[in-house]
């Protein structure tokens, strides 16, 4: 009742239509994901009135299940492996399926090309052709990018063009959501938008200042290394700047950069190492092939007539 009461019970009742009966077979003031947000929101606080006896222990009997996590797709796994035990909410409405969808090489290079300043181009690069989430991006150290072939020099004995990325605590609140480290070649573009990004935080800050590689030049306070949400903020911008009829996220570039490394010939343990996944089934969400791609595999697939003929030869 609760839940139907969410459903279609608008917040202000309407005082020139009193009668006015609200309930399935009218128009839904909330939507799932509302109503989700509210459940999740009320089981929290009744979880905490049992923990301080606020309520009886039978009320969590109401609100949940006990399941495992076999029933739970691979992307909402993360990183975690083996089986483990949780409890599953009983009261829950089916959320419409959202498309997972990929920037287009078209529309990353238009929003390259909208980009005013070295630093949001290497933004951009870091997500397109790095694969990086935007909290490893924000948490990126200028001492975690060996831009040398040979970085011994550095106390590293990995060869190429790279970044180090990690887990860490990070005061503009960047994490990265793989637990382990990983080694993240670079190719030469993304080399010279390190060149070019270096030369103008020189002319702008000087050699010094904050050990983070992406910091404020435009605005105060400067220096101050850039967060996560700044990267979303950028990214909607160069969306309006280069006129695309949508919104194109980071996350959107991170699986645009595992899909071409697909399209390439590149094999899944190779994207699974490139984006710093655990395991191989959570690399599925970042491939989306192109449609070309998709096309040219069906129409590799040999006809019952071609089949046929070979057999009578």
């Amino acid at each position: 009742m609760f839940m139907v009461w969410l459903r279609y019970s608008p917040s202000r009742l309407g005082a020139e239509n009193p009668t006015v009966v609200w309930g399935p077979g009218t128009k839904p003031v909330r939507g799932e994901r509302r109503v989700n947000g509210v459940l999740a929101a009320v089981r929290g606080l009744l979880s905490y009135a049992v923990s301080v006896d606020a309520a009886p222990r039978s009320v969590l009997g109401q609100l949940y299940e006990l399941a495992d996590s076999r029933d739970l797709p691979e992307e909402a796994k993360g990183e975690e492996t083996g089986l483990y035990y949780r409890l599953r909410a009983r009261h829950r409405l089916q959320e419409p399926q959202a498309d997972v969808d990929r920037a287009s090489d078209e529309e990353l290079v238009a929003m390259f090309l909208a980009c005013r300043s070295a630093r949001d181009r290497l933004i951009m690069l870091l997500h397109s052709r790095v694969g990086l989430r935007r909290g490893q991006v924000a948490g990126l150290r200028r001492s975690d990018c060996h831009l040398l072939p040979d970085a011994r020099a550095l106390g590293c004995d990995v060869e190429g063009a790279h970044v180090h990325v990690r887990r860490r605590a990070n005061v503009n609140r960047a994490w990265s959501k793989s637990k382990r480290a990983w080694v993240q070649p670079l190719d030469f573009l993304v080399v010279q938008g390190f060149d070019q990004y270096v030369d103008e935080r020189l002319e702008k800050l000087g050699a010094g200042g904050s050990d983070f590689l992406l910091v404020n030049l435009f605005r105060e306070p400067l220096g101050v290394p850039m967060s996560p949400a700044a990267m979303g903020e950028l990214f909607d911008r160069l969306s309006r700047r280069a006129g695309l009829g949508r919104k194109v996220g980071p996350h959107m570039a991170r699986r645009a950069f595992g899909s071409n490394v697909v399209d390439a010939g590149g094999s899944w343990d190779e994207v699974q190492m490139l984006l710093g996944q655990e395991h191989p089934g959570s690399v599925a969400p970042y491939v989306i092939p192109d449609r070309s791609r998709v096309r040219e595999a069906v129409e590799r697939v040999p006809s019952p007539r071609e089949l046929s003929g070979q057999v009578a030869r």
